[in-house]
């Protein structure tokens, strides 16, 4: 009993870890106009991804391990500079059409861009014989309410800073994914 307990501290912990890089970029990408039904619908999504990265990652956990992990990390902040990049121009120019945005191909480059690193632990935690369904579990769920929270707090940032807040955001995307290149 006291093992179960002990791995399930352990692995919470590290699912909020990795759950705070959704939480972060929730943040910036909070501040493009989203409603609720959005956010639902974007932190679900992001869960989904945080299930999906680290049973592959398990999966290929016992050949690929540290190969992978330093290439997953440059990916997903290549990602979050571009998303980054992209919220910024759109936001600097006239009319506000943008070419990523939360919701379709642009929901897509975002769930990846912050649950890459899940696939890095997931590698990692397959070698060690994890449970599955509880890591899976814990970092789904970890991830989505942190995306929530994160997606939350930012729309109510927008308000705030009005119509800058879209260029705070993708300033904010960007930081973290030069953030990530460096850790």
């Amino acid at each position: 009993m006291t093992l179960l307990v002990g791995e399930v501290l352990t692995l919470s912990l590290m699912a909020f870890a990795l759950g705070m890089d959704a939480f972060s970029v929730g943040l910036g990408m909070g501040m493009y106009k989203l409603r609720y039904r959005q956010i639902l619908y974007i932190g679900f999504t992001i869960g989904v991804f945080h299930v999906i990265m680290p049973l592959l990652g398990m999966m290929a956990g016992k050949f690929l391990s540290v190969y992978f992990s330093e290439i997953a990390a440059y990916i997903g902040a290549g990602l979050l500079m571009l998303l980054g990049l992209q919220m910024f121009w759109s936001s600097l120019k006239a009319e506000k059409e943008s070419l990523l945005t939360p919701v379709g191909f642009g929901l897509l480059i975002f769930a990846l861009s912050v649950s890459l690193d899940s696939f890095s632990v997931g590698l990692t935690l397959g070698v060690l014989g994890a449970k599955t369904a509880l890591v899976l579990t814990l970092f789904g769920v970890i991830a989505m309410v942190l995306t929530w929270a994160g997606l939350m707090i930012g729309r109510r940032m927008q308000g705030w800073f009005g119509k800058y807040s879209e260029t705070l955001g993708g300033a904010i995307l960007f930081a973290f994914g030069v953030k990530m290149l460096f850790m």
